[in-house]
């Protein structure tokens, strides 16, 4: 039993234990010392865990189920439908991030198509939800990891930010309206449960301050002072919620991408390979170990942010592991009696696709202006 559960969670972590290992082969290279703690970005590793804090939060006191609820309410026919589920995850993952808005809207999404008899076109919107969470978080820091970490690299403004990835930002939501289009506008009704939500305002202010400081208008020590003060008093089990194993794979490849500059000849060949090339290496590179890692691992050998920021965004298209974002909706598929994995994995592998060589084009158009 114990071994299951170990192996269980070794698929479930994947990420994270091929970055336990690359640290720790790093450290028989490199000997653990001082100079370690300097490897680590205390300011994005304080984000991250007051941002999954916040949203947990918000999460359990209902809003993002009372927002759906409301907007499901005036639903007249499956496209609508499906177009109100897509577009939930697009807008809502730029603030509540890709995962989040797939562990929420999924589940929700796949209750609100069976109640309207619309099992049919489960696996299309699922996919196009994904797609949605992957790309609409690309607009904002706080959308997905990548971003937020990238952003503390790139030196941009928030405002710099926000105009830098609007070009495939308006791109992809375009794409997105085009492909809800192809759903049939079948007759439907839906009738969601009333939700009750309770301590809203409470996370919405505690998430305005965490703007204010990925803005860099309240110091992150501050920030993270008054968030766990405030989450104790008002409810403790929030921060069980929040995802360690990402945060412990964020100081895992920081140790590694310290101690393999802490090696010349290697950080020069590294250097050497991505400068110039971060579009392409970035997108490859995230079909393989999905865009987090690659973010943080090619950070270390560019000072071109700006276009890892475009190459990370868009290699989270392409395989269902060049986002991890992708494999939460996945698996939360694969629970309902009625699933099809091989048809899954066909449709997602096919849109996809399909979606990056479009994003990846208009980046070169853009580039070349």
């Amino acid at each position: 039993m114990m071994k299951i559960q170990i192996k269980e969670w070794i698929k479930k972590e994947m990420v994270l234990c091929i970055s336990v290992v690359l640290a720790v082969l790093s450290m028989f290279v490199v000997s653990p010392n001082k100079g370690y703690l300097s490897y680590l970005d205390g300011r994005t590793l304080i984000l991250l865990f007051c941002l999954m804090a916040v949203v947990a939060g918000w999460k359990k006191a209902g809003v993002l189920h009372k927002a759906a609820e409301m907007l499901l309410g005036r639903i007249s026919n499956a496209r609508q439908l499906a177009q109100v589920l897509v577009l939930l995850c697009f807008f809502s993952s730029m603030l509540i991030t890709n995962d989040v808005a797939l562990l929420t809207f999924v589940p929700f999404g796949l209750l609100a198509l069976k109640k309207a008899n619309c099992t049919n076109i489960m696996i299309s919107v699922v996919v196009l939800q994904t797609i949605a969470a992957n790309l609409g978080s690309m607009l904002l820091p706080v959308g997905n990891p990548q971003n937020l970490y990238l952003y503390g690299q790139s030196g941009l403004t928030f405002i710099q930010f926000v105009l830098h990835m609007f070009p495939l930002w308006v791109v992809s939501f375009f794409a997105i309206w085009v492909a809800t289009l192809w759903i049939k506008k079948q007759t439907v009704s839906v009738k969601m449960e009333y939700v009750m939500v309770t301590g809203g305002w409470f996370y919405l202010v505690l998430f305005v301050l965490c703007l204010a400081a990925v803005a860099n208008i309240l110091p992150c020590w501050a920030l993270l002072v008054v968030l766990v003060c405030a989450i104790l008093w008002k409810d403790k089990s929030i921060l069980g919620q929040v995802d360690y194993c990402l945060l412990a794979t964020f100081v895992c490849f920081f140790v590694f991408i310290g101690n393999v500059k802490a090696m010349p000849q290697l950080a020069q060949l590294f250097q050497q390979w991505i400068t110039g090339r971060e579009l392409t290496v970035g997108i490859l590179a995230s079909q393989v170990i999905s865009n987090v890692p690659a973010a943080i691992l090619l950070s270390g050998f560019s000072d071109n942010s700006s276009i890892l920021l475009w190459a990370t965004d868009i290699g989270g298209l392409g395989t269902l592991i060049a986002s991890l974002a992708s494999l939460i909706s996945y698996k939360i598929y694969m629970q309902e009696k009625q699933s099809d994995g091989g048809a899954y994995l066909k449709m997602f592998t096919l849109i996809n696709l399909l979606f990056l060589v479009l994003l990846w084009g208009v980046a070169l158009v853009v580039l070349a202006l």
